[in-house]
Parts: structure tokens; C-alpha cells; sequence
């Protein structure tokens, strides 16, 4: 995994919409959250088109996202928003610009997959909070985003009154929204899982498409050869007429139980107010004593 130049005061950070459409105004927080930690905010061309749901077309957001890519002042790209979109502009990325001019991307949710395309790149990229709704969210969680790329440690202690299995284990973090990686399981974008920590999380999703994700996973041996597991959010789920008679959670860990990994449920992310950061592809200390749950990573950037 190659190291990407870490942030310093002064530095440019680009918003991009990769998926759907974002106004200006949307991004009111973000931008002054910027300013007021000495990062200066550069305005996508995304920003402000409309493609029926999407912010341009297919072609509009990835260029928008190779000019910040290529931009010599831009040190990060922050995703303006999730829904839905990103993985439809990874045929039109350049993967070799990409890894000549590395910079870290931030989001989570839909922006799966474009983490999914910078780890088969080897860079790293951190998962959290996108633009777009950062004011709902803790500002403890939005500052795990800059501060590790920084070059700060993550350190994170929680309990979680679910589905555990002890261990400890060291080893690089992937992942990301359970629905974004079941649609590119089998293409070349997806992750390579074998000797990692598996993290999973999703919304709104229905509880038996749940259980057809992780069958999907499974049949895909995603769940073979893990290191490490650490569920997330799994917020505002649905349900048939007919219930399916399980919570996601206990329908995710029906499929894990048997793994030889640790396992940990309520890890602090996803689509949660407290949704802390972690960097997709590096080494990450997960260690699990009943009910206690320790997450300990480091950024390997450049100066």
C-alpha cells in the first residue's frame, strides 16, 4: 500500500459529487468546517449539475473527479454525497493518473465502490463522513477524518451488547456498505479480502435482501481467509408484510459465527451520528475480549 502526502494548514481539499446532484448551498457546513481548520475548500465542477438524480452524467462527475485528481493544488477529494452513482463512473477513471498523483478520498455509503477502486489501485483512502449532512453528525467523528490524515492515530474503545468472538488481530481494513460491495462482487473492481478485517455496514435496506448479500458474499468466498470482521450501522432496516423473523444483525452473524476470525458488531461507523473514520487498505489492531472492542490504526503518509 502506497503512502499519500498527509494534509498540512494551508492545504486544498476538492468536493466532489460522484453520485447524486449537490447544491452549493448543501455544502454550507462542510466548507466553513474547512476554513475553520485551515484547509481551503475548492468547488468541484460537479457541484450544482443535474442528471435526473445524479449530479451530471456518468462522464461530467468522473472528470470532474480526474481534474482534482490532476490538480497540483488539491492534496484531498471529499465526496459530496452518497444515494447512488459512483459505481457507474469507474469505467471512466484512469487508474494510471490515479496512482501517479495520489491523494486521499473520503466518503462511505455509496463511495464504496470508488474505495473499492482505490485498494485494487494499492492506495489508501479513508472511510467516513461525506460533505453533504456533515452537520448532522458529531464533530468528534467528523475530526477522525483530518486529523488521521494528519498522520494521528484512530483510537477507539466501545462495548457492544451483540454478536462477539474473541481474538486479536493486526491486518489491513477494507470494505465498506454491504450493498455497493455485493455489486461489484465478481467484477475486477471489488476487494481483495483474503488476510484482512472485513468491515460492513448499509441502510434501508429490506431484511431478506440482507441475508441474499451476505449468501452473495459467501458464494463469492469474500467471507474465506478474513482476518478480522467488524459489522457497523445497520440502520433503518425493513421488513415484509410476513416478517422475516431476524434483525440484520443476527442475520449477518448466521453467516459468520463459524469463521475463524474475531468478530465485533456496533463498530462506531456507517449511517450513525457518531460515524468515525478508518483508512481502507492499512494496517488496523483489532482486539476483542467479550464485550470490549479495541480499534487502533495509523496512517503511513507522506511528509
Amino acid at each position: 500500500m502506497r503512502d499519500i502526502p498527509l494534509l498540512k494548514a494551508g492545504d486544498s481539499v476538492a468536493i466532489v459529487a460522484t453520485a447524486r446532484k449537490v447544491s452549493r448551498a448543501d455544502l454550507t457546513y462542510a466548507i466553513e468546517y474547512l476554513k475553520k481548520n485551515n484547509l481551503e475548500p475548492v468547488i468541484g465542477s460537479s457541484i450544482g449539475l443535474s442528471n435526473h438524480q445524479m449530479a451530471g452524467t456518468d462522464k461530467e462527475r468522473a472528470s470532474d473527479l480526474m481534474k482534482q485528481i490532476l490538480s497540483p493544488k488539491v492534496k484531498a477529494i471529499w465526496c459530496a454525497k452518497g444515494g447512488y452513482g459512483s459505481v457507474r463512473i469507474l469505467p471512466y477513471l484512469d487508474a494510471q493518473a490515479i496512482q501517479n498523483n495520489p491523494k486521499f478520498l473520503i466518503g462511505y455509503s455509496d463511495v464504496t465502490a470508488l474505495h473499492a477502486f482505490w485498494h485494487q489501485l494499492g492506495l489508501p483512502s479513508i472511510h467516513g463522513q461525506m460533505a453533504v449532512g456533515s452537520e448532522n453528525k458529531s464533530e468528534a467523528s467528523l475530526n477522525t477524518i483530518f486529523n488521521c490524515m494528519r498522520g494521528e492515530e484512530l483510537d477507539y474503545s466501545y462495548t457492544s451488547e451483540t454478536y462477539v468472538k474473541n481474538g486479536v488481530t493486526e491486518a489491513p481494513i477494507v470494505g465498506g456498505n454491504l450493498s455497493m460491495i455485493y455489486s461489484i462482487c465478481g467484477s475486477s473492481f471489488n476487494f481483495d479480502t483474503r488476510g484482512k478485517i472485513l468491515f460492513l455496514e448499509d441502510l434501508d435496506e429490506y431484511l431478506y435482501h440482507i441475508d441474499r448479500m451476505m449468501m452473495n458474499l459467501k458464494n463469492n468466498k469474500l467471507l474465506d481467509h478474513l482476518a478480522g470482521l467488524v459489522v457497523g450501522g445497520m440502520s433503518d432496516m425493513n421488513d415484509n408484510e410476513i416478517p422475516y423473523g431476524k434483525t440484520a444483525e443476527a442475520i449477518i452473524w448466521e453467516h459468520v459465527k463459524d469463521l475463524n476470525c474475531p468478530i465485533a458488531f456496533g463498530f462506531p461507523a456507517g449511517h450513525i451520528t457518531n460515524n468515525k473514520a478508518f483508512i481502507h487498505g492499512q494496517n488496523a489492531m483489532l482486539e476483542i475480549n467479550h464485550t470490549e472492542i479495541k480499534f487502533k490504526q495509523s496512517i503511513h503518509g507522506s511528509t
